[in-house]
């Protein structure tokens, strides 16, 4: 093989590659290429998710309005219980008294 002839190869080598190349790139190209109707559909699937993201959040907001404000009521019912508790307590202690009392009164 003499020196025209092994360029010529070469040659001919290189462009195959290079032919081989060009033609997986456009191959990876064509079968990668997001159309106009796949971009509509992402950003139609962005905005809603969006939106879900909002309502997420109110109803997050809304819970913990709702946590708070059963929270506070739940303090009151308490504080109402005790108080009440405490005047059963006295009545009681109190008619404890009066029978007492009642019970002396009748025995003297």
């Amino acid at each position: 093989m003499n020196r025209t002839e092994f360029i010529i190869a070469t040659a001919i080598v290189l462009f195959v590659a290079f032919s081989l190349g060009w033609f997986a790139s456009w191959l990876i190209n064509r079968f990668t290429r997001v159309s106009k109707s796949e971009v509509g559909e992402l950003d139609k699937m962005a905005q809603a998710l969006h939106e879900a993201e909002e309502t997420r959040d109110q109803a997050i907001t809304y819970l913990q309005q709702r946590e708070a404000e059963m929270t506070n009521q739940m303090a009151q019912t308490e504080a109402e219980l005790r108080a009440a508790m405490d005047g059963l307590r006295d009545a009681r202690r109190e008619a404890e008294e009066l029978r007492t009392y009642i019970e002396r009164q009748n025995a003297g």
